[in-house]
């Protein structure tokens, strides 16, 4: 595979040796071509993809979760979200089932906000994030051992700005999905 850089060059895409699978991603060492033909080795994180949903309910609220993470060790407020682990399931139906899962709320309406990669210097994880409306009640079923854990809370749209800039809000695709949805619904 090759890809244009400006100018009309192209970088080509050569072999790729997995060194690690694991049970969410792999990790590769790939060789890769410069357009000057200097040959370079990047490592490579494959990982299935994620969905998040920013539900926002009738008064305005987005309904989040509070979740811990043990990667950093925190617990973080986010938007609901999960990884797109069943094979073949269109991503919003990722959505939908996560949004269940976590919140126990289905959406009358799914509008694609956006498509993102999270870490693309180093990972192909590709994320699409969803405004939900017309949220009606279902039964939770949360998943592993954080989401058994984590707390369902409300946060009014008018105070997303204000809990971005003093830190309240760290998680990215939760200020990206909760920054979008704001700007869809005219806020």
């Amino acid at each position: 595979m090759s890809s244009a850089a400006p100018g009309g060059a192209a970088f080509a895409k050569g072999t790729e040796r997995e060194v690690f699978r694991g049970d969410v991603i792999s990790v590769a060492v790939g060789t890769f071509t410069a357009p000057d033909g200097t040959e370079f080795e990047r490592e490579i994180v494959h990982h299935p993809g994620a969905v998040s949903v920013v539900p926002v309910t009738d008064d305005d609220h987005a309904v989040l979760v509070r979740q811990y993470r043990a990667v950093v060790a925190e617990h973080l407020l986010e938007i609901p979200a999960g990884k797109r682990d069943v094979p073949g399931e269109p991503p919003e139906e990722t959505a939908r089932r996560e949004l269940a899962e976590e919140v126990g709320l289905a959406a009358g309406r799914l509008e694609p906000l956006a498509r993102f990669y999270n870490s693309v210097g180093f990972s192909d994880e590709l994320s699409h994030v969803y405004l939900g409306r017309d949220l009606r009640a279902v039964e939770r079923d949360t998943q592993g051992v954080e989401e058994q854990h984590m707390t369902v809370e409300r946060v009014a749209l008018d105070d997303v700005p204000a809990m971005i800039a003093d830190g309240r809000l760290t998680d990215a695709k939760t200020i990206i999905g909760l920054t979008l949805a704001r700007a869809a619904l005219g806020r």
